[in-house]
């Protein structure tokens, strides 16, 4: 019996892909490498490029492999921008998601592994529990939410098992450290290396909890193996809060560099996202362990021996009206 790991060349997905193969599972990648990069992909892992969009593939992959279980990690998981991709993100996000899960009912997975994202609690919901009614204010949290509902209807109408994550804030290595709109930690990297300030929206004194990959990452893996789990949602990642402006000086330090930063205009953003993991923590005994401080220093060695890259940029923006500037140059 396989797993098939969507989103395998991806930061998230490679992670939880080489997990599995370390507790002797048999992985099954798919990938549209639109943001991942084939090396990505741990060796031990039968690879399809390709997209969740593309229906006849996901059938290929079905009937060539007796998939008992699903961690679908497969998205484009950028909040602000996702304002402006609204088609790309509910395509992407939402039809691509029901596209597997029908091939999961089918198939009569065991089990469906989705990791959503707290976008979904929306903003004045801090800490962000699983108990509180989700108020999404992007299409990006819409679309997670989206989904998570339909799993619930897909088991109560077929009796698919599920587990739906929302992790936050996950850096570490193997980021897409190119990508301008998302993972802040990576985009303050890129911009050290390729010797310009770090840009920060507004004030900075937003506040995220920063999760480092080595504490997510096993725990969605042997998430399968946990039956109290099944049916459940659960926040996974750090519990301590750091400005925007703190984590930039963190940066810049584990860097090696000077933390010169600039502030830009302010966007709509949720200003305060943290997490509560009591939940978790009962159920998996999940206790996050590594430190900011650590962490970014792993992921900063990591950066500067693969080097800046040029910041890649997105032609397929649907509306232009209150796109930040810096987006649009």
């Amino acid at each position: 019996m396989a797993i098939l790991v969507t989103g395998a060349a991806g930061f998230n997905g490679s992670h939880v892909a080489e997990q599995l193969l370390i507790l002797g599972e048999e992985v099954i990648g798919l990938d549209d490498l639109s943001g991942g990069f084939i090396a990505n992909v741990p060796n031990g892992t039968v690879f399809y490029p390709g997209s969740i969009l593309d229906t006849e593939l996901l059938g290929r992959i079905f009937a060539s492999h007796r998939i008992a279980h699903v961690f679908h990690l497969a998205a484009y998981a950028a909040e602000g921008l996702s304002h402006f991709i609204r088609r790309f993100n509910y395509t992407n996000n939402v039809v691509g998601s029901m596209n597997l899960l029908n091939e999961a009912v089918k198939a009569d997975v065991r089990c469906f592994v989705f990791t959503s994202s707290i976008a979904v609690y929306g903003a004045g919901q801090t800490p962000m529990r699983e108990s509180v009614r989700p108020e999404p204010e992007d299409p990006y949290g819409i679309a997670k939410y989206a989904v998570e509902l339909d799993l619930a209807a897909a088991k109560r109408m077929f009796g698919l098992d599920y587990i739906v994550f929302r992790p936050h804030n996950v850096y570490g290595e193997r980021q897409n450290l190119g990508d301008r709109y998302r993972n802040v930690i990576g985009i303050f990297m890129n911009q050290l290396m390729r010797g310009e300030p770090m840009t920060i929206f507004g004030d900075g004194g937003q506040t995220r909890a920063y999760s480092y990959i080595a504490d997510v990452a096993p725990l969605i893996a042997r998430a399968i193996h946990v039956p109290a789990a099944y049916n459940d949602v659960f926040n996974v990642g750090a519990d301590t809060p750091t400005t925007v402006n703190d984590l930039a000086s963190l940066v810049a330090h584990a860097m090696g560099h000077p933390p010169n930063i600039r502030h830009l205009e302010a966007r709509h953003e949720v200003v305060d996202a943290v997490a509560d993991h009591s939940k978790v923590e009962r159920i998996f005994g999940y206790k996050a362990e590594w430190s900011l401080a650590d962490g970014v220093a792993r992921m900063a060695a990591w950066a500067k021996q693969n080097g800046p890259t040029e910041p890649g940029k997105r032609f397929d923006v649907e509306l232009a009206k209150n796109l930040p500037a810096s987006w649009a140059r």
